[in-house]
């Protein structure tokens, strides 16, 4: 059960306020002044607090700027409960650390609604996302799904892309962030010597593009569609208002970011230090992976020049490592198209 503090020197608005919330469900506490309200916060740790602003012995303010003071309450969604409506009062507690302000008078719906929302908000702050697209691609749904940031529709249109037909461009200034509904998207770089490196692989429900919308700067790689594909197309400015909108989720989404850089330089490492084979077999895994839905094993659809530029290495070397997995029983080729016979033994490939 979600717990809620409130904090309120009228003792009839304390215990209405108290009352609604009882009977929507959450277990409250409360407290007719701050001093006793922060004494309260710090012993329970209750999952949102709501404060009013002029109370004696120690305001709202004060309250805020203790628990924001203190690691255990750092986090807390606080919103602030007044009948104060002046302009500078809302700008001094959002510069402090509130999350949200509700005037007096109030309707339930209008307080219940904010305390959900904040409380969605914390999930999403404390989930702990993986650092991949997929991973962002959950994140960026469950903001929506909170209500944080309602643009994010299907108010926005759906372009269809043919096989090989260009997404984005390296050196282009970026335009939209990429949501791909259908189909499968190569990121690629192209060194002077005219050679590729897949820098991503992207399947059904992957975002796209991010980096360079958020650093602001032009794209510094390519993508290229490798089959028929259907792409949501999300304009620059929508974006960075729905994600800069609250600095809380702008921080959370860098991280993630941040995360998934370190996992390309990881990468980068593995190309430079590993065998060919382990390099070829830790390819395949990714590969299968990105595109194989858990507990299916469908044949790996991209070509071998594309698997090469994802190795990092030249075509008729990956051939030469295939035909020596296929040879261990690793893999087959039906039709054409690789399948993985032993994951992992691929995944944990000794030399």
């Amino acid at each position: 059960m979600k717990s809620v503090l409130v904090i309120d020197d009228n003792e009839d608005i304390r215990d209405n306020t108290a009352e609604i919330l009882d009977l929507a469900g959450y277990k409250t506490f409360t407290a007719e002044n701050g001093k006793k309200g922060v004494d309260i916060a710090v012993k329970e740790k209750p999952d949102v607090i709501v404060c009013d602003i002029m109370m004696p012995e120690l305001d709202g303010y004060g309250v805020l700027h203790l628990l924001r003071k203190n690691q255990e309450t750092l986090n807390i969604p606080f919103i602030f409960l007044t009948a104060k409506t002046e302009r500078s009062d809302f700008r001094k507690g959002m510069e402090m650390g509130a999350d949200d302000y509700i005037t007096k008078p109030f309707e339930d719906i209008e307080l219940l609604n904010a305390i959900e929302v904040r409380l969605k908000k914390s999930e999403i702050l404390d989930h702990k996302y993986a650092a991949s697209p997929q991973g962002i691609t959950q994140f960026i749904k469950d903001v929506k799904g909170s209500g944080l940031m309602q643009q994010l529709s299907d108010q926005y249109n759906i372009e269809s892309y043919n096989k090989k037909q260009v997404l984005y461009q390296e050196g282009k200034r970026p335009r939209f962030l990429y949501y791909l509904v259908k189909g499968k998207v190569k990121g690629y770089k192209t060194h002077e010597d005219g050679k590729e490196y897949i820098t991503d692989l992207f399947s059904e429900g992957d975002f796209m593009g991010y980096p360079s919308l958020i650093e602001d700067k032009n794209y510094d790689d390519s993508a290229l569609v490798l089959e028929d594909a259907e792409v949501m197309q999300v304009p620059k400015d929508d974006f960075l208002q729905m994600i800069y909108g609250d600095i809380n989720i702008a921080a959370k989404f860098i991280r993630i970011i941040t995360q998934n850089v370190k996992e390309k330089e990881e990468r980068l490492l593995n190309l430079a230090y590993s065998s060919l084979r382990k390099r070829v077999a830790k390819a395949l895994v990714d590969i299968h992976t990105k595109f194989s839905p858990q507990g299916e094993n469908k044949p790996i659809e991209i070509s071998r020049e594309d698997i090469a530029h994802y190795v990092g290495t030249a075509t008729e070397s990956l051939i030469r490592t295939l035909s020596d997995f296929k040879a261990e029983k690793l893999i087959e080729i039906r039709e054409g198209k690789i399948v993985i016979s032993n994951l992992d033994k691929l995944k944990n490939l000794l030399y």
